[in-house]
C-alpha cells in the first residue's frame, strides 16, 4: 500500500490545530453545551461547565509560569479534575504526561527528573508520598492540589476561582498538528519506563480510524472503563473518543474490583464497557454475575494482554455482547490491530484498522510467510517522533514511517493476526520456541483454572521447561492431582513437549498497574531463587 493511500482514510488536519478544541470545544459549537460529558458518583458536568473550568485551568497555568511544549505532570485519581488537567494542558499549548498517582516517593522522584515538568497537578492523597519528591524538584514549580488539605501548595479550586475563563490567559494556544501534545508512557518491562512523545494529530488520527470506524463509537453511548485514565488505553477510550462524538464518560476513583464495576453498571447503565481480560474474567467469576443486569452494554473492548477463546466465550455466552480483542501501543497510542463488530476471530487479535499497515518481519526486517511468526512492525498517521532521552532506543523502535514493536505476531492468509508473546517471554523448550500464552490458554480451558501465567524453569540439567502459575477456580484443590490432570489436558490439547512441568499454587497473581498479570514479577521471583539455590518441585 502506498503512503498516500493509507493516509487517505483521514482528512488532512487544518494548520491551526489544538486537540482541546478538537475533542471539547467543538461539542458547544454542535449544541452540546447542556448535555452531560462526564459522570463521576452522583454528580454530573456537562460540556459548557467543563469547558468553562478548563479555559479558567489553562489561564492559572500560564500564570503559574507554562510555557509552550513544557509538560504538565498530572498525578491524579479518576475524576473530573483529571480531565479539566488534561484539557487545560492542551489548550495553553503545554504537553500532558499522566502517571499512576498510587505509586511511591522514588518513583515520582524519576518522573519528575525524567519529565523535568514545571508544574503538577495532584492529590491532596498523594502528598505524602508526592509532596517531598516535588519540593526536591529542581525544575517543578507549582503544585496544584485537588482535595481538602494543599499541604502549603497551591489549592486547585482556589486557583480556578481567580481565574476568568475568558481572558487573554485562557485563550486556546494556536497549536498545528505536527506540534508536541503528549507523552505516554511505555509499561517498563525491561526498566523504567519510556515516554512515547506524540503530536496532536496522532491522538486525533487514531480517533478518526480505529475509534469511529471500527470501535463505533456514538453519540447516544455512556462509557465505562476498567483502567484508569492515566494509561493512554482508557485516556482514549473514556475521554478522547466518547468526546469526539458527543457521548458520556463516567469515572470512578477506587480501584476496578467486580463489585465496584457492578455497581457502576447498575447506576449509570454504559454502553461501552473498556476492558482487560483479568477484568472480565473476576466479573464472569464474581458471586454477583448471575443476578447483574449487563443489558445496556453494547460494545465491549480488550487490550493490554491475550484474551483467551475461553473467556471470550464465556462472556459472549452470559452477556451476548462481543469483546473487540486488539492490540496498540504506547509508541502508536492506541489500538491498530483489532476485532471488529461481526467479525470476532476467537484466538486473533483481529485485522489492521484502517490508516494502518503492519508486517511480521524476521531478524533483517524481511518479511515471513503467512503462518509463520516474527516481529510486529506497523506504520500509520499515530506514530510517535521518539523516545524521550533515548536516542539509541528510539532509532531501533522507529525507522522512517515505521515501528517495530518486540511483539512476536504471525498473520494467517486471511488477514488475521495471532499474538504470540514478547520476544523476550518466549521459551526455548526442546531446541523449539514455544509461546507461553498458547499453553496459558490451554490451561484456561480447564474448568480448574481461574488464571495462569507461564513462564520459563530450569531443570537440574539447566534446560529451561514451562512453569505454571495457577489460581485454582472454586471447587478445585491445589495440589498433585490437580496439576496431573492439568498436565494430561495440555498434551492432549498441543504438542506434549510444551506442558508445565511444574506448577506453582496461588490465591491471586500480581498485577501491575494496567490490570496485566505481571509476568516480570514472577519471572524476577523465580530468578531470586534460583541465587538463593533453590530447586523447582
Amino acid at each position: 500500500m502506498g503512503r498516500e493511500d493509507l493516509y487517505a482514510a483521514v482528512a488532512p488536519f487544518p494548520a491551526q490545530f489544538n486537540l482541546c478544541d478538537y475533542f471539547l470545544e467543538r461539542n458547544l459549537r454542535e449544541g452540546r453545551e447542556s448535555k452531560t460529558a462526564l459522570i463521576c458518583g452522583a454528580e454530573r458536568r456537562t460540556y459548557g461547565e467543563l469547558a468553562e473550568r478548563v479555559c479558567k485551568l489553562a489561564a492559572a497555568f500560564r500564570r503559574a509560569g507554562l510555557r509552550a511544549e513544557e509538560r504538565v505532570l498530572i498525578v491524579l485519581p479518576d475524576g473530573f479534575e483529571f480531565a479539566e488537567s488534561w484539557f487545560a494542558t492542551l489548550r495553553a499549548g503545554g504537553v500532558f504526561a499522566m502517571v499512576n498517582p498510587l505509586m511511591k516517593r522514588e518513583q515520582f522522584e524519576y518522573y519528575l527528573a525524567y519529565t523535568k515538568a514545571r508544574i503538577v497537578v495532584t492529590h491532596s492523597e498523594v502528598l505524602p508520598e508526592l509532596a517531598q519528591a516535588a519540593r526536591a524538584s529542581e525544575t517543578c514549580e507549582s503544585v496544584f492540589v485537588v482535595g481538602p488539605d494543599a499541604g502549603g501548595f497551591t489549592s486547585y479550586e482556589t486557583a480556578l476561582a481567580a481565574e476568568a475563563a475568558d481572558s487573554h490567559l485562557a485563550r486556546m494556544a494556536p497549536t498545528g498538528p505536527d506540534d508536541l501534545a503528549g507523552w505516554l508512557f511505555t509499561s517498563g518491562s525491561t526498566g523504567h519506563p519510556k515516554a512515547c512523545v506524540h503530536a496532536h494529530s496522532d491522538f486525533a488520527y487514531n480517533t478518526e480510524t480505529y475509534a469511529l470506524r471500527v470501535a463505533g463509537y456514538r453519540e447516544s453511548d455512556v462509557c465505562l472503563s476498567v483502567p484508569k485514565l492515566f494509561f493512554g488505553y482508557a485516556t482514549g477510550t473514556n475521554l478522547m473518543f466518547p468526546f469526539r462524538v458527543g457521548a458520556t464518560a463516567v469515572l470512578f476513583p477506587g480501584r476496578a474490583t467486580a463489585d465496584e464495576l457492578l455497581d457502576q453498571i447498575a447506576a449509570h447503565r454504559p454502553t461501552f464497557l473498556t476492558g482487560v481480560p483479568t477484568m472480565f474474567n473476576n466479573l464472569l467469576r464474581s458471586e454477583r454475575i448471575a443476578g447483574a443486569d449487563l443489558s445496556s452494554l453494547r460494545v465491549a473492548l480488550s487490550a493490554g494482554e491475550a484474551l483467551p477463546a475461553q473467556l471470550y466465550s464465556e462472556w459472549k455466552q452470559r452477556t451476548g455482547v462481543e469483546i473487540l480483542d486488539g492490540i496498540g501501543s504506547a509508541e502508536m497510542f492506541h489500538i491498530y490491530i483489532s476485532n471488529y463488530p461481526g467479525d470476532v476471530k476467537l484466538g486473533s487479535l483481529g485485522r489492521i484498522v484502517p490508516g494502518y499497515e503492519a508486517q511480521v518481519v524476521d531478524v533483517e526486517g524481511r518479511e515471513v510467510a503467512h503462518g509463520e511468526p516474527g516481529r510486529l512492525r506497523v506504520r500509520g498517521g499515530s506514530t510517535a517522533l521518539c523516545y524521550w532521552a533515548d536516542k539509541r532506543k528510539s532509532r531501533e523502535t522507529f525507522q522512517g514511517e515505521w515501528c517495530t514493536s518486540a511483539d512476536i505476531f504471525r498473520r494467517d492468509e486471511q488477514g488475521y493476526f495471532y499474538y504470540e508473546g514478547r520476544d523476550d517471554d518466549l521459551l526455548k523448550v526442546s531446541g523449539i520456541f514455544v509461546s507461553p500464552l498458547e499453553i496459558e490458554n490451554v490451561l484456561l480451558a480447564h474448568p480448574g483454572v481461574a488464571e495462569t501465567c507461564v513462564v520459563g524453569g530450569e531443570d537440574e540439567e539447566g534446560l529451561t521447561k514451562p512453569l505454571a502459575f495457577v489460581v485454582p477456580r472454586a471447587g478445585f484443590e491445589a495440589g498433585d492431582a490437580l496439576a496431573a490432570q492439568l498436565k494430561a489436558h495440555c498434551k492432549e490439547h498441543m504438542a506434549p513437549y510444551k506442558y508445565p512441568r511444574w506448577f506453582e499454587w496461588r490465591a491471586s497473581l500480581p498485577k501491575n498497574d494496567r490490570g496485566k498479570v505481571a509476568r516480570k514479577d514472577l519471572k524476577a521471583e523465580l530468578v531470586a531463587r534460583r541465587a538463593r539455590g533453590e530447586r523447582l518441585l
